[in-house]
């Protein structure tokens, strides 16, 4: 069973930087309590002006006005996002923003009065009245009242991502995010995506399509990360033209490789090989996929981990003689989110090493299952050998198997 992947939307306004989660931990946090062991389907702007919020000058005071920013597409103000004023001219001294039911913005003022901030996102689609005070430089006072627009959601697109400010992920994670609008301009938005490392990679951005058919973009170096390397992500959309939409996100997220955990599922010797840094720590006898129902071969990554979940075949399209329905299957970790668990089998005893049994997991006894639930996190690869059919690209991440040329082309600045 497939869960969700990734997280939405900071302003191109001139205000401290938020960070947000991504997707990584919505994942977590959101894991369904029904899933499946098996297949299941497989298969490969307007530019930025000022807003409308400028002061008019007052009582012979000229020169004064108000910016209102995070501002796109038409001169409207982008939703979903702390709303930024700013003085040109003086210090603002009082700021009033109310919408429709009379309800105000909380805000603070900085920069000795010259910006304030509210505490709260603006609502999409929705217009706003906005009263100010400023004392000018020079003295004297001016007051002025006007209103703006927010953009309605039907006039933007957005990006959710798989990785979380700090997180610690693994040597396989490549950096994806899935639109939910269609991109008709993908070489404008590809040129406001970037990913950046220390040591740097050589890497590159290749779209395809998710497995609901929504435009996605993955980022990969040629070769898996290094342990250790710190990697930077940033999304810089606010503007960007596709069609009729624009862009509205702002972000920059961070995060770290952890330790190299690879592991290697030989179908044939029914065996898992688990390293770390390069160093066998052990290698376990496992049960993978009977025929018809083989493990998908090729690379898969680590997605989620959860330690007790309900596995029900028909969420994965198997019904009749070879159903099933189990309520707690132990130590869970998911490679893909057409069905493909590493986990506790059990009801399997006495067949792992020996004979290929389950409808394509990968089955291990409890204790060794828990072991590898233990060693492996987010972003790790397993690999699959000597199997049939290999695992589609966006089957989760599939990335990996599909040649470093091949890649490249995938992405619309080729």
């Amino acid at each position: 069973m497939q869960h969700s992947r990734r997280g939405p939307e900071v302003p191109a306004g001139p205000r401290p930087r938020r960070r947000r989660l991504g997707h990584a931990a919505l994942a977590t946090a959101g894991l369904l309590a029904l899933a499946a062991c098996g297949q299941g389907g497989s298969s490969a702007s307007e530019d930025s002006k000022p807003s409308g919020g400028a002061a008019s000058a007052q009582g012979g005071a000229a020169g004064r006005a108000v910016t209102v920013s995070p501002v796109v597409k038409g001169g409207k103000v982008i939703a979903g996002e702390p709303l930024v004023l700013t003085a040109a001219d003086g210090r603002l001294t009082s700021v009033t923003v109310t919408g429709p039911g009379g309800e105000a913005l909380d805000g603070k003022l900085s920069d000795g009065g010259r910006t304030w901030t509210s505490s709260h996102d603006t609502e999409y689609g929705t217009s706003y009245t906005l009263r100010t005070q400023l004392t000018a430089s020079g003295g004297g006072t001016v007051s002025d009242s006007s209103r703006f627009t927010t953009v309605s959601k039907d006039e933007v697109f957005v990006g959710t991502y798989n990785v979380n400010q700090g997180q610690k992920a693994g040597v396989a994670l490549p950096v994806s995010v899935v639109f939910n609008k269609p991109i008709d301009d993908r070489a404008a938005v590809e040129k406001k995506l970037k990913v950046s490392s220390s040591p740097a990679v050589e890497g590159s951005w290749s779209w395809m399509k998710d497995r609901d058919g929504k435009d996605r973009v993955d980022f990969r170096p040629k070769e898996y990360w290094k342990p250790g390397t710190e990697v930077k992500f940033t999304m810089d959309l606010a503007g960007v033209k596709n069609g009729d939409l624009v862009g509205t996100q702002k972000r920059e997220i961070d995060f770290t490789i952890g330790k190299a955990v690879v592991s290697t599922v030989d179908v044939v010797k029914k065996t898992m090989t688990v390293t770390e840094n390069g160093k066998v720590l052990r290698t376990l006898p496992v049960s993978t996929g009977k025929k018809t129902f083989e493990t998908w071969n090729g690379t898969m990554v680590v997605l989620s981990k959860v330690p007790s979940i309900r596995m029900d075949s028909s969420t994965v399209g198997i019904f009749g003689p070879e159903a099933y329905d189990m309520e707690s299957v132990k130590w869970d970790v998911q490679l893909t989110p057409s069905g493909t668990y590493a986990h506790a089998a059990p009801w399997n005893e006495g067949r792992f090493g020996r004979v290929n049994a389950s409808h394509g997991c990968i089955g291990m006894s409890t204790a060794d299952a828990k072991w590898f639930y233990d060693q492996v996190g987010y972003g790790d690869p397993v690999t699959v050998v000597n199997s049939k059919d290999t695992v589609a690209v966006n089957n989760g991440y599939g990335d990996w198997n599909v040649d470093w040329g091949t890649w490249q082309k995938g992405s619309a600045l080729s």
